[in-house]
């Protein structure tokens, strides 16, 4: 029987050669090479069965500078962090499923223009007055400021029925809750109980919302989305004109505006969101919240005028329309006749 090798006689590059080969990293990787240390000693627990009994035994090694940077890189190879930069496995995941038949959801198309922003005393909400029907204008003065509470308005896009119904059950909540507590409601109430609503659908009520008002905490500017999750800024955009108005705010507006610079900025940026955005149209509406004060200003502005309209409307005189054929069907009337009895006359 051979005798057994004395590891503690033994060298440690000809230990290291035995051993079988580990699986080796690239050189050129700069994490891999730092902490690389050739004097740390290295504890390896060896196991000698005897009977029913293990012994451990403990054998300290001192492993040449190639071998332990080896080592430590197999052993950090597997605590390497992901690849940064963007991964295209779900877009060819995607096309795939797309091939094999699944429907991918589109993008919402919410057709509007509604922003807000704080001034010094209050907040101003503004909206465009178009309502369309895909490519159809359905409606061209339609109101798309809604009422909540007396200091509370919200500026609706998308579903022109999801934001009328959304609005209408909070705003009821809320006069529900200020008949019992008797106090004016909050902001923040009327956020939450937009946002849990919203939420509990995940998107399929499309509505966005931009809410702004005044209570006893000073005034607020929140935005919505169909979703449920939210957003607290100086100023707001949102729908489909939300680009052009956003520009419009991000180039005029700073802190301590007056009243009538709050009034003109957020007409100026749905002025943007008409003149760039077809989804959006007609004239400019204009809510300014206060202290203990509401003003809604009814088409504030009018940039879009029909001047082709005549004043004195439309007129077809008899004749304009050609008659190609008349035919004239009488009318005859409907006589049953019973077996065995009179005739029924009707």
């Amino acid at each position: 029987m051979a005798p057994k090798k004395n590891l503690q006689n033994e060298s440690p590059a000809r230990y290291w050669r035995r051993r079988p080969p580990f699986f080796l990293l690239p050189q050129s990787n700069p994490n891999l090479s730092a902490g690389c240390c050739a004097s740390t000693p290295i504890r390896i627990q060896k196991t000698k069965e005897k009977g029913n009994k293990k012994q451990k035994r403990g054998k300290e090694l001192r492993r040449s500078p190639l071998s332990h940077r080896l080592q430590t890189q197999t052993i950090r190879m597997m605590d390497l962090p992901a690849k940064g930069g963007f991964s295209f496995d779900l877009c060819r995941r995607n096309d795939s499923l797309e091939k094999n038949g699944l429907k991918i959801p589109g993008f919402l198309k919410t057709g509007t223009t509604i922003v807000g922003l704080v001034f010094q005393d209050g907040v101003v909400l503004g909206a465009d007055t178009r309502a369309t029907e895909g490519p159809i204008v359905a409606d061209k003065n339609c109101e798309k400021i809604h009422f909540m509470a007396p200091n509370i308005y919200c500026c609706g896009a998308g579903t022109a029925a999801d934001t009328e119904a959304v609005t209408d059950m909070v705003s009821s909540q809320l006069q529900l809750h200020r008949y019992a507590t008797g106090r004016e409601s909050r902001v923040v109430t009327s956020l939450t109980l937009l946002k849990s609503h919203l939420f509990k659908y995940q998107g399929h009520v499309s509505a966005a919302l931009v809410l702004g008002g005044v209570d006893c905490t000073g005034p607020h500017l929140h935005t919505v989305y169909p979703h449920g999750s939210t957003d607290t800024l100086p100023f707001a955009t949102m729908g489909s004109g939300s680009l052009a108005a956003m520009s419009v705010f991000e180039s005029k507006y700073k802190e301590g505006l007056t009243r009538e610079e709050g009034i003109q900025l957020v007409c100026d940026a749905i002025r943007g969101g008409i003149f760039n955005d077809l989804g959006s149209g007609s004239n400019v509406d204009v809510c300014v919240i206060t202290k203990g004060k509401t003003e809604y200003l009814r088409n504030h502005q009018l940039p879009n005028p029909r001047t082709y309209v005549s004043s004195k409307g439309y007129s077809f005189t008899k004749g304009q329309t050609e008659v190609l054929s008349t035919k004239i069907t009488q009318l005859k009337q409907k006589v049953e006749v019973a077996e065995g009895s009179d005739a029924m006359e009707e």
